[in-house]
């Protein structure tokens, strides 16, 4: 069935006019028990006042209890990288930096309140300046990958009609390339060593502005951010986020799914240009306020990331379920991770035997979430509740969707919002991931989801990562095809008899029918830059549409 989830619309909670609730009596400090799930659901609600400001209501109110001793000692914002560079803020140094670089935006780029920015920077300690300098601006934030292509950008410009552009040297000249023929872009600053023609050097910029700046005052509901997402047809969408949607809608996150206090340090290695960066990097530890920490490494490496969790005191550790696929294919004896006691994953569903493998070597459970870019969590495994491998866990207090009007009435029916993806709920309320509408297979009249087909042929040992998606057949209409990544030890193994194996393998682990009669063996997997398989680019080929 589809998976439909009641959106709770931000007029229907309590209005109270402050958000200073978030840090009375220094209630954040408590971790949250939600044994009593039930009770946690009825009694949640979030104070939404007419104005808010996140920079303003939450980040300088936490400036002002560090100034007052009432949060720990623990820095605001942590940033390493493999060079042996660091930095470290408090929220006091937060908000006179980013105060700063409020003031170029309003005064160097000439930006006033509503104009739009795109930042795209890797995980650089601006990206983080770049995304309060909005909020204290009131300007929109656009980010985005830096994996994005001169055209990528190009549409990215012409569609949200920014007016000024931030990125790095590596960026620069195809943005160069492309800026005549954007007329609303007029302003350009490059994070760089070095200067560049045409563009305010940021670096050369911050030594010299100011940090006297007045945040601007905001509505709740006025726009504070643009995602482009890509869908199932066409080019990606715009989609927007209001200052309250996720400046307070991701309390949900922070208090709830990850569990975060001030005393906590978490590290999420989501990349700078999705929404999960907003939710996991920015908005829900700092709601809390806890320590953000940041690593920047220009490629996932899975023996840097133990090291970094074995090596400094990250207490909460979020990444895609590619990631602790990954890291569990490690030896992981000698890595003690003493400081870390809870871990969280989301993207795309997260194998059973992995979690049980994760859980086995470090003795942590992997908490499942799930959301999507124009929400916040929408399931989740909450701290304390029963954990069933392999689902998304309970629904969560879930808000009003902020995106094009035509877009929000495709995904609207009454009070519910249409995810596009399909799961279902079992006899104790927990939700199960399908697949996306397009990645169930038809097979003689069968459904299939790939998860489970996945699922399974992950228990096989030969198998180090799989996609499953449907292949064409005169008979069947379609059959189940499964794209096989083989642990190093297997591939000497004869492959015809390898895939019989396989495929009995399957059978004997869930139902005969959803077995793949079609196996091949590939290097690698096409995966988003988030990690996501890309199994709508499997699928293309197999009915040969590209």
């Amino acid at each position: 069935m589809e998976l439909l989830l009641r959106a709770k619309c931000f007029q229907y909670l309590a209005f109270p006019s402050s958000m200073r609730f978030l840090h009375k009596d220094y209630r954040t400090v408590t971790p949250q028990n939600f044994s009593n799930y039930e009770s946690m659901k009825q009694e949640f609600k979030l104070e939404i006042p007419e104005y808010f400001n996140f920079a303003k209501d939450v980040l300088d109110l936490w400036t002002d209890m560090e100034k007052a001793g009432k949060r720990p000692s623990n820095p605001a914002f942590w940033w390493i990288n493999g060079n042996g560079e660091e930095v470290k803020w408090s929220f006091d140094e937060l908000g006179s930096l980013s105060r700063k670089f409020a003031n170029i935006l309003t005064e160097a780029c000439s930006l006033q309140k509503g104009d739009r920015v795109i930042v795209i920077l890797p995980k650089i300690p601006e990206w983080w300046l770049a995304n309060v300098a909005c909020l204290r601006t009131g300007t929109v934030l656009i980010p985005g990958t830096t994996q994005l292509t001169q055209k990528d950008i190009l549409y990215r410009l012409e569609s949200s009609k920014a007016k000024c552009i931030i990125t790095n040297d590596v960026l620069a000249p195809a943005i160069d390339a492309i800026a005549p023929k954007c007329e609303n872009l007029h302003s350009k600053l490059i994070v760089s060593q070095h200067s560049r023609e045409g563009w305010g050097n940021l670096k050369e910029m911050m030594k010299h502005v100011s940090d006297n700046h007045t945040c601007v005052r905001t509505k709740h509901n006025e726009m504070m951010a643009i995602y482009f997402t890509s869908g199932t047809t066409g080019l990606p969408k715009m989609i927007g986020h209001t200052h309250s949607s996720f400046g307070l809608g991701l309390t949900v996150n922070g208090r709830f799914w990850l569990d975060l206090t001030p005393s906590d340090v978490m590290w999420n290695t989501s990349d700078t240009g999705w929404a999960k960066s907003a939710w996991s990097s920015i908005f829900s530890p700092w709601i809390q306020g806890a320590c953000v920490f940041a690593h920047y490494l220009p490629r996932f490496e899975t023996t840097s990331i133990l090291q970094t969790l074995s090596k400094f005191p990250i207490t909460v550790f979020c990444s895609a379920p590619t990631a602790y696929r990954m890291l569990v294919q490690n030896d992981m004896t000698s890595y003690n991770f003493k400081s870390l006691k809870h871990c969280v994953s989301a993207g795309e569903p997260i194998n059973p035997e992995v979690t049980e493998q994760w859980r086995n070597r470090t003795g942590l459970d992997i908490y499942e979430g799930y959301g999507q870019t124009e929400t916040v969590l929408i399931c989740g495994n909450f701290k304390g509740m029963k954990i069933k491998p392999g689902s998304m866990g309970k629904s969560s207090p879930a808000f009003d969707v902020k995106d094009n009007p035509s877009k929000t009435a495709s995904t609207l029916r009454g009070n519910f919002y249409i995810t596009g993806d399909r799961g279902y709920m079992d006899e104790d309320g927990y939700f199960w991931f399908v697949a996306r509408s397009d990645d169930i297979i038809l097979s003689s009249g069968y459904r299939i989801g790939p998860f489970e087909v996945e699922s399974a042929l992950m228990e096989h040992p030969s198998v180090e990562e799989s996609a499953v998606v449907s292949s064409p057949d005169p008979i069947r209409g379609e059959v189940v095809k499964a794209f096989i990544v083989l642990n190093p030890d297997y591939k000497s193994y004869d492959q015809e008899q390898l895939k019989m194996e396989i495929q009995e393998h399957v059978k004997n682990i869930t139902a005969p029918y959803k077995y793949p009669r079609k196996v091949e063996f590939i290097d690698e997997l096409p995966k988003t830059v988030s990690g996501k398989i890309k199994r709508s680019e499997l699928r293309k080929k197999e009915w040969k549409t590209i």
